[in-house]
Order: C-alpha cells, then sequence, then structure tokens
C-alpha cells in the first residue's frame, strides 16, 4: 500500500516493473524508510516494506524535493537539502539501481517526512474512529450487494446493513498479515460470514443501515490463552489455549498492537440478567461505559433496553468494546509476564499452531469474566466462554 500511493502518486507505477521481486525497488529507484544517514560519506540506508536494505549514493548534482503526503504529483513539492532528511522519513532514490539491487547512485531523492506521515496518520484513525463502524459479517445478499453485519454495543446485539457500490473501496487481508495498509484490493465475492469487517462511511437516517466509501475485511482468528514462556529475542510468546488446552505460539512483528487490560477497569461490571455479558461487552470499537474518556459505566445502572442508548437508535454504533480497547495505552512484549491471560488476534495463517498477532491484550482474564455469559447451574466455568459470543472483534486495527 504505501509503496503503491507513494509511487503513484510520483507517476511512477507504470513505468518501471519491480525488480526481484521486491516491489519497493525498479531499475529506476528504491523507495523505503531512511534508517541511518552518514553526512561524511553523504549516504543514507534505507529499508524497503519488504525488507531488503538499500544504500543511496548522494553527489552534489542530487537534487531534493519534499512532498506532502497525499500530493499526486511533484507540481507542489518544495525544495530541501541533504540537511532536512532525518531517520524515519521516508524517500524514493530516484537513478539507476545496481544489478544487484543493494544500491542506487540517486540523481533526486523525493521525501515525505517522518512528521508529516505521522500527523496524516493521525487524522486518518481520527476519521475511521468519528465515520467507522466495526462488526461481523452475519449475512450476505449478492443479488443486491448487501452486507450485514452484528454490531455488539453496550445496548445489546444489532444488526446493521451495508449495501456496497462500484464506487466502494473494498480491500482484504491476506493470510499471515497483520498490517491494516498492507489489505489487497478485494471484491465482494471474497466476502464470507464470520469475517470481520471495518467499513468508513456515512451513517443514514436509518441507524441500521451504514452508506461505506471504504471497507476492510478479512477472516480472523481470535484465541484466548495462558502465557507459559516468552522469548523477546524471537519475539514469541507461547501459550496453552483456554478452552482445549492446545500449545500455541503467537508470533509478535514489529506491527503487532499489545495493550494491558486493567483490572479496575472491569469494576462495576456484572453479569447481566439472564446470563448475558455486561455493559461493556460490546462488540466493536468502543470506550467502555462512559463516552467521556474511556471509564466504565457503574454496575448499578438501569439496564438500557435493545437498541437504546449508545451504539442503539440514536446512538453511536461506533460506541462499545473495541474502541475502548484500541485506546488502552500500548504495551512491548518485555511487559507481558508468564502466567497472563492474553487474547490474541491473528488472520488465518498456513500454520493453525502458530499465529502471528495483530493485535493482543494482556490481563485478559478480568475482561473474560467481565464478557462470560453466567453458567447453567452445575455447570463448571468455562474461562473461554465469553470468547465466542463476545463481540471482540479487533483484528481489522486502523491506519
Amino acid at each position: 500500500m504505501k509503496t503503491f500511493f507513494f509511487a503513484a502518486a510520483l507517476g511512477l507505477i507504470t513505468l518501471f516493473a519491480p525488480q526481484g521481486g521486491d516491489p519497493n525497488i525498479t531499475a529506476k529507484y528504491a523507495l523505503g524508510e531512511v534508517k541511518s544517514i552518514d553526512a561524511t560519506a553523504k549516504q543514507l540506508t534505507i529499508k524497503t516494506d519488504a525488507g531488503s536494505t538499500v544504500t543511496v549514493s548522494l553527489s552534489d548534482k542530487t537534487t531534493y524535493k519534499k512532498l506532502a503526503p497525499g500530493e499526486t504529483s511533484l507540481t507542489n513539492a518544495s525544495d530541501v537539502t541533504f540537511a532536512d532528511l532525518a531517520e524515519g522519513d521516508r524517500i524514493m532514490a530516484r537513478g539507476n539501481v545496481a544489478a544487484d539491487l543493494k544500491s542506487v547512485p540517486a540523481l533526486m531523492v523525493i521525501v515525505m517526512t517522518k512528521g508529516d506521515l505521522a500527523k496524516k496518520a493521525d487524522a486518518e484513525r481520527a476519521e475511521w474512529r468519528r465515520r467507522g463502524m466495526l462488526g461481523v459479517i452475519t449475512a450476505l445478499k449478492p443479488e443486491t450487494k448487501e452486507i450485514t453485519i452484528s454490531n455488539r454495543t453496550m445496548a445489546g446485539t444489532q444488526s446493521v446493513v451495508i449495501p456496497v457500490t462500484d464506487k466502494t473501496e473494498l480491500r482484504r487481508y491476506a493470510p499471515d498479515s497483520i498490517k491494516f495498509a498492507d489489505a489487497k484490493p478485494s471484491d465482494f465475492g471474497e466476502l464470507k460470514v464470520g469475517d470481520q469487517l471495518r467499513a468508513l462511511g456515512d451513517r443514514t437516517e436509518d441507524p441500521l443501515r451504514f452508506n461505506p466509501q471504504k471497507v476492510v475485511t478479512g477472516s480472523f482468528r481470535t484465541v484466548g490463552g495462558v502465557v507459559t514462556a516468552i522469548d523477546p529475542a524471537t519475539g514469541e510468546i507461547k501459550i496453552n489455549e483456554l478452552e482445549k488446552k492446545t500449545p500455541l505460539t503467537i508470533v509478535i512483528k514489529q506491527d503487532a498492537v499489545l495493550r494491558r487490560f486493567p483490572s479496575e477497569m472491569g469494576m462495576g461490571f456484572g453479569p447481566r440478567p439472564g446470563g448475558g455479558p455486561g455493559g461493556a461487552a460490546g462488540g466493536q470499537g468502543g470506550q467502555g461505559g462512559s463516552s467521556g474518556g474511556g471509564q466504565p459505566a457503574q454496575g448499578n445502572a438501569p439496564q438500557r433496553p435493545q437498541g437504546a442508548g449508545p451504539g442503539g437508535p440514536g446512538g453511536r454504533p461506533g460506541f462499545n468494546i473495541n474502541d475502548m480497547l484500541e485506546r488502552l495505552p500500548t504495551i512491548s512484549i518485555a511487559d507481558v509476564k508468564v502466567g497472563d491471560t492474553i487474547i490474541v488476534s491473528s488472520t488465518q495463517g498456513v500454520n493453525p499452531t502458530r499465529l502471528t498477532a495483530i493485535s493482543l491484550v494482556a490481563g485478559a482474564d478480568t475482561l473474560l469474566a467481565m464478557l462470560a455469559p453466567r453458567p447453567q447451574a452445575g455447570q463448571a466455568p468455562n474461562p473461554a466462554a465469553g470468547l465466542g459470543s463476545s463481540g471482540i472483534s479487533f483484528g481489522i486495527g486502523l491506519p
């Protein structure tokens, strides 16, 4: 995605073919993130999205252009200098790439700065939160291209219909992919009941219909387990899956998002009468029980009827537990401990015993207790009982 939009913006996507299987390197340019700068030697080292490392040599003849994210040509580019480049910037080095694809003497360097890219990403995330919808596909109507999703809010489960048109941009996570930006172009025929879906668009007068501009889907696997071993060097966490006690290996890559659910956040959330999940058992995205910053609702608050209040008709459909989870502070693998109960979301990969984490929540025993239905009389509690019906769908992250 980054490669496509950067190259397309510069009008190069149809001019030069990728070399050696890396779409970030062609005969005439290399594109990637600046990893190091040697001012004395006038060289940069960049790393492509595919993981290739390229040395960029600069000279007095090299020109430097700064391009704002979202620009589609160099018309509005501004002149900068070598001194303006910084680690973390994203550059396209234009020149004759060496045959081994490991170096390029750059005639021109086009840069999108780390700061500008961060501002754009923040704005995109804010828009997806403000105008977004997240849910699990429960029905598909190919004849009308309508998608029905289950959107589990604080008020209960509601079904929302999302009609897809020829103008809707459809993208889909590939197996073992963990990045929102890497979702590939897709079509209605690839959708499956049970897929997770995140849509950007506009709500209609009917709160149970949503008009999308963009739809991202994926087939995800969400599991809970107890951590038995951690190897920060390899980025691997071993767990025993809660229900079947199956040993699984969780692979933590750079773009995985790890969070911890604070135990105090579960206070005040209890099972609803009749055994349903408590007030926080939302489906997609929300802030917990309060619109003022993610604090849970009080356990003695009166129960809202189905469809009332946040998430129901007249409310905000995106207001539920997954937004709350997305707003928790992030942690590192070093903060995960043996004995922690975790919930992990990943795409359906090739090896069912190895999951590449998209999102991981530690301290999940409190969360699972909140989500678990009340066990029937004489039935042993199942620590994973709330996972399948919880509506947690945090596989599809934000941009």
